[in-house]
């Protein structure tokens, strides 16, 4: 039975898990597993930057209130107050590795500001930051010897005790299917790192690849770890609306650089909705943009930033520039048609400090965690200073505790391949799978009820379980993990958002009062059947 067996697997290709990689490296030998490319992540779509304090008038503790005030009363302050001073000497590490971050004259980094920070603390590589630290990493990945990455591979599922027959929380690798052969490997490993990124594609728009379908949280639940706050789903509020754009992304740091939100007959708006305005943070205007969009009818809103010098936004945002032109719009002199998109996972995994999940020899960092640093509502950029923290973090605890193979490892059996392909009954399957977006879309997106969670929940349940019949009878394919992983998220969401009783960050309810002060009440989703197997809703 072919079997893969290393210190330490690694699950997902973007910033945390190529980061997570290299650290590791020094303590042995590492196998980084990706469903596409290994350069196809979120990390490659991020355009605006890293956050962190670099001015000399800036201060640790401002970082610190900027992120406790955006994530709505829920930021564990510890994790933040982590997050905000581990976070620069790591921010220059990658510089000290080759990633092109703007600098001044002085070479120093060339800061920009973006919604929810009261300074300049972004640090950039113009547009494009998460390509230039992914194609970076990459390259250092590549000739590292003791780092192996397995492209075109997918986790079917952690490996637990329940493959042994037996009951507990211990990870020892996970299940990987092949794309090209179809082959199913166990990867045996002495501490198994989720790193899988988020789960946009749970919905109908989103500025996420094609891969992020919350195959981390989804393997981690079935295996029993706990699943924290994922009612928190934080909705872009520029994302391009066109036909060909494809959700593309239009920065935060476009508003950070004096771009207006206009509704459609050329009005500013946000002034109404906030002292901040176009700077408020992102569940703000992302819910201003929706209100205006209900109450006009109108299918977008405008930015503008074309009152700025025309060289000045071609040297800021030339990626920008260079996809909305070939659309047939020129940001120096047009606004931009922009809606909201899914974006950001601000819940997910639940960990301790170190990354440490209730799973024994299971970790997990970036979007597929919930660390306790992004509460209700991500800051912005905060979301790769994340991963670095808690990458270099997790590598910190396990060259303190040295881990061993256990005995275990040896016993794991290979995965049973019996099913059958039945195509035409996937010709049906597969419809659900723009059942569950539109149904997300239209009842759990930037504005919720009681009433369209209730219906949401009775649609899914039926999905779940049409989609846990046909995985029990069929042979896995990569579009079925797929589908079995986003009905599984969708549920966790829906079941997260029913459980909260206020309005709160990127949660608002028309049932019921907002609330932003401090609570720390988080909502806490645990499978306590806990097998290999999709569960019965719950």
């Amino acid at each position: 039975m072919p079997r893969i067996k290393t210190d330490f697997l690694v699950i997902g290709s973007g910033i945390t898990g190529l980061f997570q990689a290299l650290k590791l490296s020094h303590v042995g030998q590492t196998v980084i597993v990706t469903k596409k490319s290994d350069y196809e992540s979120n990390t490659n779509y991020a355009q605006g930057g890293i956050a962190s304090v670099f001015d000399q008038g800036d201060k640790f503790e401002d970082h610190v209130q900027d992120t406790l005030e955006s994530g709505a009363g829920l930021c564990d302050p510890e994790a933040v107050r982590v997050l905000v001073e581990e976070g620069p000497p790591l921010v220059k590490e990658l510089l000290e590795y080759g990633v092109p971050f703007n600098l001044n004259q002085e070479g120093e980094f060339d800061l920009h500001r973006e919604g929810g920070h009261g300074t300049n603390r972004i640090v950039h590589a113009h547009d494009r930051t998460g390509h230039e630290i992914e194609k970076t990493l990459l390259q250092i990945v590549k000739q590292n010897q003791n780092i192996r990455i397995l492209e075109y591979h997918t986790v079917v599922d952690l490996i637990t005790p329940h493959h042994l027959k037996k009951k507990g929380l211990i990870c020892f690798g996970a299940y990987v299917l092949s794309s090209h052969t179809g082959e199913i490997i166990p990867i045996l490993a002495k501490k198994t790192i989720i790193a899988s990124g988020g789960s946009g594609q749970v919905y109908s728009h989103t500025t996420n690849p094609k891969i992020a379908t919350g195959d981390g949280v989804a393997c981690a639940y079935r295996a029993g770890a706990e699943i924290r706050n994922m009612e928190f789903y934080q909705f872009h509020p520029t994302s391009l609306y066109h036909e060909k754009g494809d959700s593309f992304l239009i920065s935060e740091a476009v508003r950070g650089k004096g771009a207006v939100l206009l509704s459609m007959d050329g009005e500013p708006f946000m002034k109404k909705y906030h002292p901040m305005a176009d700077l408020a943070t992102r569940d703000i205007v992302a819910r201003a943009i929706d209100a205006e969009m209900k109450k006009s009818g109108d299918p977008h809103v405008w930015l503008d930033i074309s009152h700025k010098p025309a060289a000045e936004i071609k040297e800021a945002f030339p990626s920008i520039y260079a996809k909305c032109l070939e659309l047939g719009i020129d940001i120096t002199t047009d606004p931009i048609p922009v809606v909201p998109a899914a974006h950001f996972m601000c819940g997910g995994i639940a960990t301790d400090l170190w990354g440490k999940t209730r799973i024994e020899n299971l970790f997990a960092a970036g979007e597929a965690a919930c660390t306790g640093v992004h509460g209700g509502n991500r800051l912005a950029s905060n979301s790769l200073l994340e991963c670095l923290v808690f990458s270099n973090r997790i590598a910190e605890e396990i060259r303190k505790n040295p881990p061993n193979f256990l005995a275990e490892h040896d016993q794991i059996p290979a995965w049973d391949k019996e099913g059958l392909v039945n195509t035409e009954e996937w010709v049906l399957i597969s419809h659900d799978l723009s059942e569950i977006k539109n149904t997300m879309s239209n009842y759990v997106g930037i504005v919720r009820s009681n009433l369209r969670l209730e219906r949401a929940k009775r649609r899914m349940d039926l999905i779940y379980a049409e989609v846990r019949d046909y995985y029990n009878r069929t042979i896995v394919t990569n579009p079925l993990l797929e589908l079995r992983n986003l009905v599984l998220v969708a549920e966790l969401i829906i079941r997260s958002a029913l459980a909260r009783h206020e309005s709160r960050g990127l949660h608002y309810s028309t049932d019921y009062p907002e609330n932003r002060s401090p609570s720390r009440h988080d909502t806490i989703l645990i499978n306590d059947l806990v097998h290999g197997d999709l569960q019965a809703p719950l």
